[in-house]
Order: structure tokens, then sequence, then C-alpha cells
């Protein structure tokens, strides 16, 4: 993942490579969208951002928080859900998956 700088609203941008998809197709980097409240004296903002696949029929959104240790080392926690298109609504019910992800810097 690539997250372009913070703009002055909290918003950002930037690319999600997965290496975990469920798919015969070629894995392709894709756009993401997101935005992070504004931190608290703490440091520890919460965030979200939206994931559009470029090689599945699917959106994630990613919700968490940064956590930031007494040596400045980021951690990223979150709670996804993805959404894969279905045929009907009827389907609805398997159309989405839920699961947690931790990221942190690589330098």
């Amino acid at each position: 993942m690539t997250l372009s700088a913070l703009d002055a609203a909290g918003t950002f941008s930037g690319s999600y490579h997965t290496a975990v998809a469920v798919t015969n197709k070629q894995i392709l980097v894709s756009p993401l969208q997101g935005a992070q409240q504004h931190p608290s004296a703490k440091g520890q903002p919460t965030f979200g951002f939206t994931v559009q696949w470029q090689f599945a029929d699917s959106t994630t959104a990613f919700v968490g928080q940064c956590f930031v240790d007494r040596r400045g080392k980021e951690t990223l926690e979150t709670t996804w859900l993805l959404w894969e298109e279905v045929p009907s609504r009827r389907d609805a019910w398997k159309a989405t998956r839920v699961g947690t992800s931790i990221f942190t810097r690589i330098k």
C-alpha cells in the first residue's frame, strides 16, 4: 500500500497491491481514497479508506486507528468489509467478507 500525504482536509489517496485474492485473474494495483480524523493530542487518529479492486467486481472499506509507540513506530490496525458483486439482491447475503489487517511502514 502506498499513501499520499494528508491534505488540509485530512483526505488522502494512494494505491493498494494485495497479495491475497480469490480470483484467477492477474492481480493489479488498485486505487484507494481515504480520510483521517485530525490527530488528537495523543496522536493516535482514526481513519478509513476504500479500495476499488481493478481485477475483481468488488470494493473493500477499511476503518481503523493509527497507533504510534514511544519510538515513533506507526501501526495501522484495521477492520475491513469486502462487498463482491452478486447476480441478484437475493444473493446479497453471500456478497460480503469481513476481516482484520495490520499495516506497518516499510522504510
